[in-house]
């Protein structure tokens, strides 16, 4: 099967180029010009990936070669494609930044195993003809990147803008489509993990808006959508459907904590759910003052530290959740997660009570205490996965463990790479809970979702054995006492 949709790969010469704003306004502008503009983003982010879903108007998935193999991401988008007009990749990083001296993992490799045409991003500050050695070294070092056209950025004037304008096209024989001026204010503030996100940024909508203005007014839109149909057909064999539950069990409903503080999901994790026949609850830790009744329950990163005070001042719902743990709910939790079911958070001097389902403490530092790919062995039995095998995910925290009360053979997770949470370990397992500083994605991960279903469909077994046990006790004493037969 051949997809032979129009889509281009956003890249920059380095991070900090200004290719996320960029892509934005090209999204929406797109989307606007010709319909459903499918995006995607270039690594394990979630923040950047979040701004491009709302330009869109859609899901952004994740397309990252570490965490999943070159057929996992072909065959993802492939299936997310099918009904767009176009699709717009983002980069990471510079064009050929990866993981090692052959750029393995990067933007490059990926849009080679896409088949895509690349738009190179240029920030222009402070430099004319050594631009365009920049853009001829790239296309030199790897003819089989199809770089197709240039964006400049952060230009100082029509007289700098000619001058780079001439030289790329003279000598690299690739046509700048976009030139962008430094333009004053910052719609998109940063803080300790990158970008604001998008739910919490107060004119986000807004800030989409000036973005399609500036790529109207300083981009060849017509160009840009004429070299993404350069595109050439994208082959790709399906595999066997998922099997779905079985009828002999009722569907189970699995929660998943979505609010500002918990936002980190990738929409494949869910729909990974979904297609095995899971019903998701969305449940807001903020505002909600009880947990609903589940089968298990999902609970991904964010920023618990920015939202401490909240979280903590949710009384009846963090007990609700605690007294769900100890009543042998199945939970899975990543990196916020984890720090939310702790005891407590500290952050900046102040200490806040989180869930206590799990006896151990943080802290949030100034420094990251864990960034980058992790390579974890499972080494202990635990709810969720088999023993002996080798998940890959990310991690991205600020926090850290100060106090941990549990034994050492708690911790699931032998990591190969990466930090984890205590002595080279992660995954802590404790009651039904799994919870973790790493987060792995559903496509190259499917073990996650499989088990997921699997632990809930047992809870879900056991609450009706509990159930029917407590009924026929009930029964059992009315018969005993002569209650309901007449007796006085």
């Amino acid at each position: 099967m051949d997809n032979t949709r129009p889509r281009v790969v956003v890249a920059g010469l380095r991070g900090g180029s200004g290719k996320t704003t960029l892509a934005l306004g090209l999204i929406a502008a797109w989307r606007q010009r010709a319909g459903e503009v499918v995006p995607f983003k270039k690594g394990p982010d979630y923040i950047d990936a979040g701004w491009l879903a709302l330009a869109a108007d859609q899901c952004c998935y994740n397309l990252d070669q570490f965490m999943m193999s070159g057929e996992q991401i072909r065959a993802s988008f492939w299936q997310h494609t099918q009904n767009g007009e176009g699709a717009v990749i983002e980069g990471n990083r510079g064009l050929f930044d990866g993981m090692d001296a052959e750029g393995s993992c990067s933007t490059a490799e990926l849009a080679k195993l896409l088949r895509a045409p690349v738009l190179l991003v240029v920030d222009a500050t402070m430099v004319t003809r050594t631009a365009a050695a920049a853009v001829l070294g790239c296309q030199h070092l790897d003819p089989r990147v199809s770089i197709q056209g240039v964006i400049l950025n952060r230009v100082a004037g029509p007289r700098h803008e000619n001058m780079l304008r001439t030289t790329i096209e003279r000598y690299c024989q690739v046509p700048v489509v976009g030139a962008i001026p430094k333009l004053k204010g910052d719609d998109f503030p940063e803080r300790h993990m990158g970008l604001v996100t998008a739910l919490e940024h107060p004119e986000a909508r807004q800030a989409i808006v000036d973005r399609i203005r500036i790529v109207r007014r300083y981009l060849d839109l017509e160009k840009v959508i004429e070299i993404a149909n350069l595109a050439p057909p994208l082959s790709w064999h399906p595999a066997p459907q998922t099997e779905r539950i079985s009828k002999a069990y009722r569907q189970p409903v699995i929660g998943v904590i979505k609010d500002s503080a918990f936002q980190f999901y990738y929409p494949e994790n869910l729909e990974a759910l979904e297609k095995r026949g899971a019903r998701l609850v969305s449940v807001d830790a903020l505002r909600d003052r009880v947990l609903p009744v589940l089968d298990a329950l999902y609970i991904g990163g964010g920023f618990p530290e920015t939202h401490a005070e909240v979280l903590a001042a949710n009384v009846s719902f963090r007990e609700s959740l605690r007294s769900a743990t100890e009543e042998g709910l199945p939970v899975y939790a990543e990196c916020g997660g984890l720090m939310y079911l702790g005891r407590s958070l500290r952050v900046r001097g102040s200490t806040y009570p989180m869930v206590r389902a799990l006896p151990m403490d943080f802290q949030l530092r100034t420094k990251p205490q864990g960034h980058g790919y992790t390579t974890l062995e499972v080494i202990q039995e635990n709810p969720f996965y088999p023993v002996g095998i080798t998940l890959k995910g990310h991690e991205f925290h600020y926090s850290e463990v100060i106090r941990y009360d549990l034994e050492p053979t708690s911790l699931a997770f032998a990591m190969r790479r990466g930090t984890g949470i205590l002595d080279e370990k992660d995954g802590v397992c404790y009651r039904n809970i799994l919870a973790t500083y790493s987060h792995v994605h559903a496509v190259g991960t499917p073990e996650w979702a499989e088990g997921l279903i699997r632990r809930a469909l047992a809870h879900q077994r056991e609450s009706r054995v509990n159930s029917e046990g407590k009924k026929r006790n009930m029964d059992n004493q009315k018969t005993n006492t002569g209650v309901g037969d007449g007796v006085r």
